[in-house]
């Protein structure tokens, strides 16, 4: 096993894609002096990392889920090649490097989510199992065993360390309390459940599936669930290639669609295609079947960015939880950290 990482800070020419992948409309441009010795500067960093975008190689095969941990030192990524990788996001010489491998699974790694002090990553995969690790040392500690097919998410509490959901093809989403045994609540759909999501008081747990009744307004199967920060909001992409916000407050004085952002899609891949708040709730992003990563502006609706350079479906988004950072997953088997303006 290999891992690379590759800092893309040269513009090409027109619309080209170069070697790494990134288009032009992603990458800046570190300009020469021209042939009369004016030098034109950079556009001013807005993040650490070290170059405004990184591609993050290694994986053998598609990437399904990237994730930062509370502070955004730490990302984690996992893959259809069953490892979980962690990579480092801040430093001078070891940024971005892949500093651990976590192996445990026997299939694909679907889905994954820190607990709410990073010290553990809960992850679910097609092998069925929800597997505890042991951020620190890179050490699974508790494998469960309760799903009887394909676990496809998993959502972790804002609260509590040792409480997180998990959903899967067996038409459970199961609420685990490690501090019991077994599952502490379970929750039964007619149909298939893809993604899943715990609100902010641990009460509520929202469910997308097959079944595209997560609430009034989806036409198609839900690939992605995401809840806003402060609670109130939540945030579904579906198959009909429409990324949809609800108003989940206990007493909402209007309908629950709020708002639509258009523009990301699906293909006959059917993947699990995720979505994601900004750490202030201004910004959402989606995965997208047409290679680019789409992130949307809340308040007008509009696509603020349309980010290139994966050469396959876009599976995941995440967004740093301080920094204007970006990273996204894909079937292309890499990840890419892109630093937003």
């Amino acid at each position: 096993m290999t891992t690379t990482t590759v800092a893309l800070t040269k513009r090409p020419a027109g619309d080209d894609v170069d070697d790494a992948g990134r288009s032009s409309t992603a990458l800046s441009k570190r300009h020469k002096p021209d042939q009369q010795g004016l030098q034109i500067t950079e556009p001013s960093r807005t993040s650490t990392l070290p170059a405004p975008n990184m591609l993050l190689s290694g994986h053998g095969a598609a990437v399904h889920v990237n994730r930062f941990n509370g502070d955004g030192s730490v990302l984690a990524s996992g893959s259809f090649d069953k490892q979980i990788f962690l990579w480092r996001t801040v430093g001078d010489d070891d940024a971005c490097d892949n500093f651990l491998c976590l192996s445990g699974h026997q299939a694909a790694v679907l889905d994954l989510c820190w607990s709410s002090d990073s010290q553990r990553i809960y992850s679910v995969g097609a092998d069925k199992l929800v597997v505890v690790w042991d951020a620190e040392v890179g050490a699974h500690v508790r494998k469960l065993r309760a799903h009887s097919s394909f676990v496809n998410a998993c959502a972790a509490s804002r609260t509590q360390v040792d409480v997180f959901a998990s959903a899967g093809d067996d038409r459970a989403a199961l609420l685990w309390d490690l501090r019991a045994r077994g599952p502490q609540a379970r929750v039964q759909s007619a149909f298939p459940i893809t993604a899943v999501a715990l609100g902010k008081d641990d009460r509520h747990m929202f469910v997308g599936g097959i079944d595209p009744d997560v609430l009034e307004g989806a036409q198609d199967t839900i690939t992605g669930v995401a809840l806003s920060g402060d609670g109130a909001y939540l945030l579904t992409n579906a198959m009909d290639n429409v990324v949809r916000c609800f108003d989940v407050r206990p007493f909402c004085p209007e309908a629950r669609l709020v708002k639509t952002f258009l523009g990301a899609s699906h293909d006959f891949e059917k993947n699990l295609l995720r979505c994601a708040w900004s750490a202030d709730d201004a910004k959402v992003a989606a995965g997208s079947a047409d290679r680019f990563v789409h992130v949307w502006d809340v308040a007008t609706t509009r696509i603020q960015y349309k980010l290139p350079g994966h050469k396959g479906s876009v599976n995941d988004v995440a967004f740093h939880p301080s920094q204007p950072i970006i990273a996204s997953a894909s079937s292309d088997g890499t990840v890419y950290l892109g630093e937003l303006n």
